[in-house]
C-alpha cells in the first residue's frame, strides 16, 4: 500500500507543480470590454496594496484619442494619432506586448480635425483630439472603424490591408456629432457595426472577406458600442441607438425586443446585462433606466423596472460603462465632473445607490475576479473590492500622465492602459 502511495505521489507532485506554475485563466483581450464584452476578466492578478505601483514592463508614446487596447498573439493594438503623409492621422498601431516596441502602424486616411461637435476642424476641442473607438481582433486580423465610418481589416502580423467598407459612401451612412466612437463587435463568427442609412443602418459582415451577411433597420447610431449576451437562452446583440435599446438575433438581424429610451446630444456608455435585466444610461440630462426581459410567445418583451431621469439623476453614466457583479453595478457616475466624480455601487434591480466614493472623474472600470480595476481620469490606477456594504480601497498609484478616459485592460497577467499622451504595460502576474 505504501509503495502504491509513493508511486501516486511521484506522478502527482510534478503535475501539481506544473499547475501552480501556470497563469490562472490567462487570456487574450480581443475587443472592447474584453473576451465576453462585459468588462470582466477571468484572470487573477496581484496588485501591491497601498500606493506602490505594479512593476512597469514598458511605457511608450501614444498620442491622442480614447481608444483602449486589445491584445492577441503577443501583440497589443490601439488607435491613436500618428504622423503620416504630412499630417496627424487616426492610425492603428501594433505593439510587442513584452517590450512595447512598435511593430507597425497603419494610417486610416482620416486627418485629425479635432472631432469637435460641429465637425468643423477647430483645434481647441475640449474633449481632446484623436479616435474614440477601439480595435477588434481575432488574432489573425485586426478590425477598426474610423471616426469617418470606414470599416477596415488588417493583417495582425504585418499591418497589410485586407478589405474595407466606407459606410458613408457604400451604405448611405449617417455620421453623428463628434463622429463615430463605437467599436466593431465580433461575435459568433460575424462582425457587427452600425452607421448605415435607411434599411441598412445595422450591418453584419463576414470578417474573413468583408462580405455582407445581413443589413437592416432605419436607425441612427450613438457613440455606444453594442454588446453580445444571452438572455433566457437566446443569444442576442444589443445596440444602444438614438431610439433606445434594440436587441437582434445575431445570425439574421431579426428584431427580438426594443426599449425606447431618451436621447440628448450623445449616448456613449454601453448597456449592461445581468441575467434578464438590462441597464442603460446616458448624460446630457437623460439619466438611467433598467428593463426586465421576458419571453412572450415566440418573441421577447422589455418591461421597464425603473427610470431615473433628468440632470439630477444619481445614475448618469456619461461614457463610463459600469460592470456588474452579484446584482450590483460598479462604475463612474457623473456628467462632466472632471477629477472629482465618484465611483458608486448600485443595485441593478432597483437603482438604489448603496455607496459612493468621490475622486475619480469620468474614467473607466473593469472587473477582475472580486475586485474592480479603475483608471481615474488623472492617471491613478485603483483597485477596490466589489462589495455592496461599503467602499474598500485596496490600492492606488499614478501610472500615467495625460487625460485618461480610456478603459484599462488585463491580458495574460499584464495591465495595459493609455492616456492622451502615453501607454503603459504593468506586470500583475504575481511572478
Amino acid at each position: 500500500m505504501q509503495t502504491r502511495h509513493n508511486n501516486i505521489m511521484r506522478f502527482l507532485v510534478p503535475a501539481l507543480a506544473l499547475t501552480a506554475a501556470l497563469p490562472l485563466h490567462a487570456v487574450d483581450w480581443p475587443q472592447y470590454r474584453g473576451p465576453s464584452g462585459d468588462g470582466k476578466s477571468p484572470e487573477k492578478i496581484t496588485v501591491p496594496a497601498g500606493t506602490t505601483a505594479p512593476k512597469q514592463v514598458w511605457k511608450a508614446p501614444s498620442e491622442g484619442g480614447f481608444s483602449s487596447f486589445v491584445v492577441a498573439g503577443g501583440r497589443a493594438f490601439t488607435l491613436c494619432l500618428k504622423d503620416a503623409e504630412g499630417a496627424k492621422q487616426e492610425s492603428l498601431v501594433a505593439y510587442d506586448v513584452k517590450t512595447g516596441k512598435e511593430l507597425w502602424f497603419a494610417a486610416l486616411n482620416v486627418p485629425n480635425f479635432g472631432n469637435d461637435g460641429g465637425n468643423s476642424g477647430t483645434p481647441d476641442n475640449k474633449g481632446g483630439d484623436g479616435p474614440r473607438s477601439t480595435p477588434t481582433t481575432d488574432g489573425a486580423n485586426v478590425y477598426v472603424m474610423s471616426s469617418e465610418l470606414v470599416l477596415r481589416a488588417f493583417d495582425a502580423a504585418t499591418g497589410k490591408p485586407k478589405w474595407s467598407h466606407d459606410l458613408m459612401k457604400e451604405f448611405a451612412g449617417r455620421n453623428i456629432t463628434w463622429k463615430n466612437a463605437a467599436s466593431p463587435l465580433l461575435e459568433g463568427g460575424l462582425l457587427y457595426v452600425g452607421g448605415g442609412g435607411p434599411g441598412q443602418s445595422l450591418i453584419a459582415f463576414n470578417p474573413r472577406d468583408g462580405s455582407i451577411v445581413w443589413k437592416a433597420f432605419d436607425e441612427t447610431i450613438t457613440h455606444a458600442t453594442p454588446v453580445a449576451t444571452t438572455i433566457l437562452g437566446q443569444r442576442q446583440i444589443i445596440f444602444f441607438l438614438k431610439s433606445g435599446l434594440l436587441a437582434l438575433e445575431p445570425k439574421t438581424g431579426r428584431e427580438l425586443w426594443r426599449y425606447p429610451f431618451k436621447w440628448s446630444t450623445s449616448t456613449a456608455a454601453s448597456p449592461v446585462v445581468d441575467g434578464d435585466i438590462v441597464y442603460c444610461s446616458a448624460g446630457y440630462g437623460v439619466g438611467a433606466g433598467a428593463v426586465h426581459i421576458t419571453k412572450e410567445g415566440l418573441g421577447f418583451k422589455a418591461t421597464q423596472i425603473y427610470l431615473m431621469s433628468g440632470p439630477k439623476s444619481p445614475l448618469i453614466n456619461h461614457w463610463s460603462t459600469p460592470v456588474v457583479k452579484d446584482g450590483y453595478l460598479y462604475g463612474m457616475y457623473n456628467f462632466k465632473e472632471y477629477g472629482k466624480a465618484p465611483v458608486k455601487c448600485v443595485d441593478i434591480k432597483t437603482g438604489e445607490v448603496k455607496w459612493e466614493q468621490p475622486g475619480f472623474g469620468p474614467g473607466q472600470v473593469i472587473l477582475v475576479g472580486d475586485r474592480v480595476l479603475a483608471l481615474a481620469d488623472n492617471g491613478d490606477l485603483v483597485t477596490f473590492e466589489a462589495k455592496p456594504d461599503a467602499y474598500h480601497e485596496i490600492s492606488r498609484a499614478k501610472v500615467l500622465d495625460g487625460k485618461c478616459w480610456t478603459t484599462p485592460i488585463v491580458s495574460n497577467g499584464m495591465i495595459f492602459a493609455r492616456s492622451t499622451k502615453e501607454a503603459v504595460c504593468l506586470d500583475v502576474s504575481g511572478k
